[in-house]
């Protein structure tokens, strides 16, 4: 019966695609998705060769559509047909490694709720000037580590109006699994490069700093005069710790979030919103 259903599904797809049923959770054709850890995935040593995970229809449709490339798919067998044919269709010449749900979930470690993931091919890092070619308004995120805070920093990004975004190397890797899952494929919609010194170098390309702290000095978020700015970097640490002392003294303008009842201080990700919608360049 299995060998009967993925001849009818390679029919089905014309032969354009390569289906394998897979029963053995221990199958060394799908440890790219239950055993290699992030910097495995990275593969360090050869950073061509690098590959990360992409999680459901959605999200896959997300980094297909921005160009990403797909080297294999793990599908559910009832979303051959279903949630990711058309994937399927668009991916001529890739492997499809099927299963039910319950060898999925082995494989995996937990249960798929879309029921599909997908391997694609890390692309070839951007430079800061690349990435914020064109830009007016760029997150910078600085020594954030928290792959949710990341994912959610991206989507708020690609949702307010942020034209790019740039992590100090401190800070976790947008292309790691959870973080593409919060983000819900934002990661893919927003360009992004690596920065040493996040304050000089968005400088030298032609922005003024934004640091978002608290301090003696800081102005509100609603000041007129930011908003004035043609070319902002807002820079966004983490809610523990915050900036550090060097890029808050160094920056063009510290500012603070005006808030209520004794707050001092917002999850990185809300206040990244925050600051995006009142900082965004074109206002309706």
């Amino acid at each position: 019966m299995p060998e009967l259903y993925l001849v009818e599904a390679r029919l089905a797809f014309n032969n354009m695609v390569e289906i394998i049923r897979i029963d053995n959770v221990d199958d060394p054709r799908v440890q790219v998705y239950c055993r290699l850890t992030e910097a495995q995935l990275k593969n360090r040593l050869s950073p061509s060769e690098g590959v990360f995970i992409a999680e459901s229809p959605k999200v896959i449709r997300v980094a297909l559509n921005a160009g990403y490339v797909p080297v294999s798919l793990l599908c559910e067998e009832k979303h051959i047909y279903g949630d990711a044919k058309d994937i399927i269709e668009s991916c001529a010449g890739i492997t499809v490694y099927s299963g039910s749900r319950d060898v999925l979930a082995r494989i995996t470690g937990y249960t798929l709720t879309r029921g599909v993931l997908c391997a694609m091919r890390r692309p070839e890092p951007l430079s800061l000037r690349q990435a914020c070619n064109g830009a007016s308004r760029v997150c910078v995120i600085d020594g954030v580590v928290d792959t949710t805070n990341i994912g959610a920093i991206f989507r708020s990004a690609a949702a307010l109006g942020i034209d790019a975004v740039a992590l100090t190397r401190a800070s976790c890797d947008p292309l790691n699994r959870r973080s593409i899952r919060v983000s819900m494929g934002s990661v893919f919609l927003v360009p992004w490069a690596w920065v040493d010194d996040p304050v000089s170098e968005m400088k030298e390309i032609g922005f003024k700093t934004v640091a978002m702290a608290l301090s003696d000095n800081s102005i509100p978020l609603d000041s007129a005069k930011l908003e004035s700015e043609p070319k902002l970097a807002i820079i966004m640490g983490t809610e523990g710790d915050g900036l550090s002392h060097n890029v808050i003294s160094s920056a063009d303008y510290v500012v603070r979030i005006p808030m209520s009842h004794g707050v001092d201080s917002l999850n990185v990700a809300a206040a990244s919103a925050v600051a995006f919608w009142q900082l965004r360049r074109n206002k309706p």
